[in-house]
């Protein structure tokens, strides 16, 4: 698993741009989603992450696990199965899913922008 091809998300996300208005876009690297995501939001709002919206892969349990990681810290670190996140209106999110899952992309909704003070929020 961690010799595995990153995703190339390029053609999808060009697909996704002729068809839907991005406001953002974040790819979830070195920083994982704590860092990363501010870095393409306003000051003024937050991320409200659900993280029950999508199943870690095995290799991160198992990373937590043999590390005796704390949770806060894998999503610092890590992108524990959440690769880009593709911020669009609400209204769009289920056209925006479909059109990514067609192209054989796993896709979900992970929670959604509030006002804040650029932070990002975890709730099960």
């Amino acid at each position: 698993a961690l010799l595995a091809p990153t995703t190339i998300y390029v053609k999808p996300l060009l697909e996704l741009f002729k068809r839907i208005e991005v406001k953002a876009l974040s790819h979830i690297t070195g920083g994982g989603l704590l860092e990363n995501l501010p870095r393409v939001l306003p000051d003024d709002c937050n991320a409200r992450i659900d993280t029950a919206s999508w199943e870690w892969p095995e290799v991160f349990n198992w990373l937590q696990r043999q590390g005796n990681v704390l949770q806060e810290e894998m999503y610092r670190t890590f992108n524990c199965g959440v690769g880009m996140v593709v911020c669009v209106a609400a209204d769009d999110a289920a056209a925006a899913l479909e059109l990514l899952q067609r192209q054989d992309l796993a896709a979900w909704v992970i929670g959604e922008i509030t006002t804040g003070s650029n932070e990002v929020t975890f709730q099960s």
